[in-house]
């Protein structure tokens, strides 16, 4: 089917309590491994592409934001579920501009190192210009700290109900992620949710809330925030270890015929590992989100 409107996905999960799985995809086979496990589940899905990464300007090759569209709408059309795409995180505004022009139908812009003041009124301007296109848009207030060192690097800020508040109704954004306890990168363990301070966010914002950082999340907060109205969810670290795992196992393969690694789909192809190891990563977490049979 074709893309569904990110409105009335998250309507539809806030109203059912549920929330929907953002896991992020950096290539067709990881893209497809999430897609396999939404059609396995029958499960609201969205997919998309990072664009902090894809936008930087020490790519040593360039990026094609149009491929990256063209590539989401066709995969949302190839599935029996409801599928958003998302270009997440970026702090260029004119990618953002050209995702929602290319056909993203949700974007995130997201710039933690500059002034609250010039992210309020960047967020609002892009906002409005995603709206003209019919394309939502998510923000965040506060900052998530990060754990790719194993400890946590930087404090981050914890998500202030009345900033919160305030900047929802000066942007006019469609989704708020919030910090909350949640950690980006985080590769070891799982961390309980600050439940007292999300749920003051709740009272004081009424839009959609979301999560990122879901690959440290501790499940029974994560029900905890779910039931106080997230409705997305992301994860990205998660996949890509299970993924890089899978790949060097793969890869420790003396095989002469490279077809058989690249290519052909058997047992000893890179990619095919790749795929797999997305798609069970994808399942054994998606159940926490209650999406499953939601499709």
């Amino acid at each position: 089917m074709a893309l569904s409107d990110i409105g009335d996905m998250t309507r539809h999960a806030r109203k059912h309590g549920y929330a929907i799985g953002y896991f992020e995809s950096w290539n067709i086979e990881s893209l497809q491994g999430v897609l396999d496990a939404a059609e396995e589940t029958r499960s609201p899905i969205i997919i998309g592409f990072n664009g902090e990464f894809l936008s930087r300007a020490d790519r040593k090759a360039k990026e094609r934001l149009a491929l990256y569209a063209e590539l989401g709408k066709a995969a949302a059309e190839s599935v029996g579920v409801p599928c958003g795409l998302i270009f997440n995180e970026c702090p260029r505004d004119q990618w953002v501009r050209l995702a929602a022009i290319h056909g993203f139908n949700l974007v995130m812009p997201a710039d933690p190192a500059v002034p609250y003041d010039e992210y309020v009124h960047r967020v609002g301007a892009l906002t409005k210009f995603a709206h003209q296109h019919g394309v939502s848009v998510e923000a965040e207030v506060g900052e998530l700290p990060c754990g790719v060192s194993g400890e946590m690097e930087g404090n981050g800020s914890l998500t202030d109900a009345g900033v919160a508040a305030r900047f929802v109704e000066a942007t006019d954004v469609d989704l708020l992620a919030v910090s909350v306890g949640n950690i980006h990168i985080s590769l070891n363990g799982e961390h309980k949710l600050d439940m007292d301070r999300l749920a003051e966010i709740r009272k004081r914002v009424d839009i959609p809330l979301v999560l990122h950082g879901g690959t440290g999340i501790a499940a029974d907060s994560l029900r905890g925030a779910i039931a106080l109205g997230v409705v997305k969810v992301n994860y990205g670290t998660y996949l890509k270890r299970r993924y890089l795992t899978a790949i060097r196992a793969a890869l420790n393969n003396d095989m002469a015929n490279p077809h058989e690694l690249l290519g052909i789909g058997g047992n000893a192809d890179v990619m095919v590992a790749g795929r797999l190891a997305v798609r069970e990563a994808v399942l054994e977490r998606i159940t926490n989100l209650g999406c499953c049979g939601r499709a």
